[in-house]
């Protein structure tokens, strides 16, 4: 007899362990039962709550790109100048929780995914889009027409420190990653400022 409620507690389970377990190997290569039984269930309930290894995957992406959202939009409350929420979108991509070894890995197997998967490649448009949108959005006020550019830039910097990172080329401190964006924000501001 299955007991009621538990579905929620164990698919949030199943989550947090393929983020582990994809952060642990660094790649797509895991088993559904290596991750049940990191979750402490049987390989029949994982299959039963989300079909297979990709779809699980997907949730735990999609999981930590709403905790991702929910951090923009709590730094974005707090802030109230343009500069200010540039920044805190900026710091918030490398939070603690974000910047942590097994999530940078499963965002690193997520865009492999994205190459091969429809669902992927429209869930990573969703994560591009939505950054992309909330910094023109804050920079627009400072930069006019040119914040689209400059939000493109910044947007693929903070890809590719991902990237980097998991090619194991930088030391994985946060605060230091989110300073060189915050220095590469302030230097596409100084030179809008002398045009």
């Amino acid at each position: 007899m299955p007991k009621l409620g538990m579905e929620p507690i164990r698919r949030d389970a199943l989550v947090r362990a393929t983020i582990a377990e994809v952060g642990e190997v660094g790649s797509l290569d895991v088993t559904v039962r290596k991750i049940a039984e990191r979750a402490g269930m049987s390989s029949g309930l994982a299959h039963h709550y989300f079909g297979g290894k990709d779809q699980i995957f997907l949730a735990a992406m999609r999981h930590i790109l709403r905790a991702y959202g929910q951090e923009v939009q709590q730094a974005l409350e707090v802030e109230t100048t343009p500069l200010g929420r540039a920044r805190a979108i900026i710091r918030t991509s490398f939070d603690s929780e974000q910047f942590s070894r097994p999530v940078i890995r499963a965002w690193m197997t997520f865009y492999g995914l994205a190459q091969t998967s429809d669902e992927a490649t429209r869930l990573l448009r969703v994560y591009q889009s939505r950054l992309r949108s909330n910094l023109i959005y804050v920079l627009r006020p400072r930069l006019g027409l040119r914040a689209e550019d400059v939000a493109n830039a910044i947007s693929a910097m903070i890809d590719g420190r991902y990237l980097r990172l998991v090619a194991g080329d930088l030391p994985a401190d946060a605060d230091a990653e989110a300073d060189r964006m915050l220095a590469a924000l302030d230097l596409a501001l100084a030179i809008e400022a002398m045009q």
